[in-house]
């Protein structure tokens, strides 16, 4: 019985110290891996929610295209991650189009 409270602090410190430290290499690695797969015309979203399209990329810069002809250089890892780009809805021409009212807008 003297050496329960021994066990317990032991393993408390294993789950303060020894888990963290787990979780921490492998978002390590996530990010090591998203740098990687960044190529010319991946679409990204940046830690500051900003989205665009890798127009250039350096060993510490990427360059986003976030309109056309609008480019910014960010830190690489500032780039959070690889977006898709959204589906294109049929007959969604214009946002908007539907009589110019908001959708669900039933006046």
């Amino acid at each position: 019985m003297e050496l329960f409270p021994l066990i317990m602090l032991a393993l408390l410190a294993v789950l303060l110290f020894v888990l963290p430290a787990r979780q921490r290499r492998t978002m390590q690695a996530r990010a090591q891996a998203l740098q990687e797969s960044l190529t010319v015309g991946t679409p990204v979203m940046t830690t500051s929610g900003i989205h665009g399209t890798v127009a250039r990329l350096d060993e510490t810069t990427a360059d986003l295209e976030l309109a056309p002809g609008v480019v910014v250089t960010f830190v690489r890892p500032a780039i959070l991650e690889i977006r898709q780009p959204a589906p294109e809805l049929p007959g969604d021409d214009a946002p908007g189009a539907a009589g110019g009212r908001p959708a669900g807008d039933d006046r």
